[in-house]
């Protein structure tokens, strides 16, 4: 079966740089993980009127709470079938002081790739997904919403933010580039991060898929 971005770009996914269709090819079917080592050139914040909702965030590994040039940056991408049956990719951002989890799963109704936020999978958003004309990705959040016990909201726009990804392969270079921005519909641009990585290719089934990368709770809502 095709990966869960194969499946949500369609015919599109043809057109990403070959070396992004492998990074986002990964999947069960693929058989391997995907591991990115790299530095990010600036991480920020706007400061002050942020931090509180950093700090709460960090508790449950969402959101960036580090700050600077030069930053080193990991990203794990781990394909597995979770207690639902569903095919899962996880994107556990590390930095050296703060960890962003998140689990994307495949909806078939929606024809969408949907993205779980954190170690309890508490907030969740649908990603729209687009190729741009040098092969490169883009990745845009939707609404978002808070899955707590019985309670599935959407979250108010003015108390959260929109995301946007943006990868690129640089072939000179031989690194993955990629360029990260949330915005706040009052605030503005809140948070972001830029830098490159380059990437190993792990063998699922001899290495197996690490309980650290792995939420502590699975919702099966969306």
């Amino acid at each position: 079966m095709p990966s869960i971005f194969q499946r949500a770009l369609g015919p599109d996914f043809d057109r990403l740089h070959p070396q992004l269709q492998r990074r986002f090819g990964v999947g069960l079917d693929s058989g391997e993980a995907c591991v990115g080592q790299g530095v990010m050139d600036r991480v920020w914040n706007a400061g002050p009127v942020v931090r509180p909702f950093l700090s709460l965030g960090s508790l449950r590994n969402i959101l960036v709470t580090d700050t600077g040039r030069d930053v080193p940056f990991r990203i794990e991408n781990y394909p597995y079938a979770d207690s639902y049956g569903r095919e899962t990719v996880t994107f556990v951002r590390t930095f050296p002081r703060s960890r962003f989890d998140a689990t994307m799963i495949y909806d078939p109704a929606g024809a969408r790739v949907v993205d779980y936020l954190g170690t309890h999978q508490h907030l969740a958003t649908p990603l729209t997904l687009s190729v741009d004309d040098r092969g490169g990705l883009a990745i845009r959040s939707g609404p978002l919403r808070l899955l707590e016990g019985p309670l599935a909201v959407r979250v108010p726009a003015a108390a959260t933010g929109t995301a946007l990804v943006t990868e690129q392969y640089d072939d000179r270079a031989g690194r993955f580039r990629i360029a990260v921005t949330v915005s706040n519909p009052l605030l503005g641009r809140i948070v972001g991060y830029w830098g490159s990585f380059t990437v190993s290719y792990v063998d699922v089934a001899s290495h197996g898929v690490p309980a650290s990368v792995r939420p502590r709770r699975e919702v099966a809502r969306l």
